[in-house]
């Protein structure tokens, strides 16, 4: 089973699969950052700059001087959890991170992603009448203002991207085993779901009572997208349709039997992808073929955590294809991998103390000289120094208090 589960919202306390660890001991440990109500608005305190668009978010491009936006998701159906999608700052240079207010009005917002033009953010709404929000972006500190809200015809949606064309919202609804797509208009406002598909086969893996996708990406070649179903052990290949919107099954891989599957990452070659296994705490190399979208799961890897499962959760791949990171949340560390053999190997390195309790998401900066981890136990967000010559990871500080933290968003 996912270690997420958590009572479910309306059902009276109901408990899901999702988030049951995760909550555990975690609303106490939270500390809300407060700030001024703006009058009339359902915005909380200004938002730092929103950045320029940009053509390049790799290495080479270098944060300019002064603080930078980073937002943050939680739960607001929990004790404790937040009131929104929290708004701090962070210095690119130290990684201190300052808060700075809340984006209210967005539903347990546990999952976010940048649109291309880096105007517009996009929310999950991980409730039972799941739902998408598009959020857009102000520059000179104006409060980001909410385009609105689609459903994703799922329960429980945890995982959100936007396609490179900037066209297209993919999202993953975990409950419902099932997922959607949504057209995005020139404003960054979302339309009406163009194509929604639940995973109907092959069955669930061992401990799971239906499928329950996890992840729902675009392919390096742009003509596919594949979703992640830790419930049925398989990584689903779509083509997308980018006339229209709509999917077509092209092909399945499967892991090992309840291996759960949670997260992909490419390597930059477009070649290679590593799979995180929440359920039998494992990574896998796999091979992917862009003419055809076929993902080829490889042999299970360590995670160096010792026995039993620490619930991976994320795995991150530098720009320049050197090192991978492994979030491991029920051993509170971070792996760190040498990327080998163009991509086809993965080293394992060490683990290094997260600094917090549960890390659920990791993500760069842009520059990549920070990794920002969302412990959502202890309510804290972790910033560490990224060493450019080894991948070496120094903690930068004291972590940053965040209501029930599951996602961090630099920009």
């Amino acid at each position: 089973m996912s270690s997420d589960a958590r009572p479910s919202p309306g059902q009276g306390g109901g408990w899901t699969r999702r988030r049951f660890v995760g909550v555990l001991a975690g609303a106490a440990a939270v500390t809300t950052v407060p700030a001024p109500t703006a009058p009339g608005t359902g915005t909380t305190a200004p938002a730092p700059s929103a950045p320029a668009p940009t053509a390049s978010r790799s290495p080479a491009h270098r944060s300019r001087p002064g603080p930078r936006p980073l937002f943050l998701g939680t739960y607001t159906s929990v004790d404790g959890g937040g009131t929104g999608i929290g708004i701090a700052s962070y210095d690119p240079t130290t990684g201190r991170v300052t808060g700075a207010g809340t984006v209210t009005g967005v539903g347990d917002p546990s999952y976010l992603a940048l649109h291309p033009d880096r105007r517009t953010l996009y929310a999950v709404d991980e409730r039972d009448d799941g739902g998408v929000t598009a959020v857009r972006l102000r520059a000179g500190g104006q409060k980001p203002s909410v385009l609105g809200t689609r459903s994703t015809g799922g329960a429980g949606p945890c995982h959100l991207s936007v396609h490179p064309s900037g066209r297209w919202l993919l999202s993953a609804n975990y409950r419902s085993g099932s997922v959607a797509v949504h057209p995005i208009d020139a404003s960054g406002a979302l339309g009406e779901r163009t194509d929604l598909v639940t995973h109907s086969s092959p069955a669930p893996g061992p401990g799971q009572q239906g499928p329950h996708a996890h992840q729902f990406i675009t392919g390096p070649d742009g003509d596919h997208v594949l979703a992640v179903d830790l419930g049925t052990d398989t990584v689903y290949t779509y083509r997308l349709d980018r006339s229209k919107g709509t999917l077509s099954e092209v092909s399945q891989a499967h892991t090992r039997p309840g291996a759960g599957p949670r997260h992909l990452t490419f390597h930059p070659d477009g070649r290679h992808a590593y799979l995180a296994n929440e359920v039998d705490d494992t990574v896998a190399v796999c091979g992917y073929d862009p003419a055809t979208g076929r993902l080829t799961v490889g042999d299970p890897q360590s995670t160096g955590t010792g026995e039993g499962t620490s619930y991976p959760a994320q795995i991150l791949v530098t720009a320049n294809g050197a090192y991978a990171y492994l979030a491991n949340r029920g051993h509170n560390s971070l792996t760190r991998y040498a990327v080998e053999a163009d991509g086809g190997r993965l080293r394992l390195l060490d683990t290094v103390p997260v600094g917090g309790d549960f890390p659920r998401h990791i993500a760069f900066s842009p520059d990549e000289r920070l990794l920002f981890a969302a412990n959502q136990r202890s309510g804290t967000v972790s910033v560490f120094q990224v060493d450019a010559a080894d991948g070496g990871l120094r903690l930068a500080g004291e972590p940053f208090a965040s209501p029930v933290a599951v996602c961090a968003l630099p920009l």
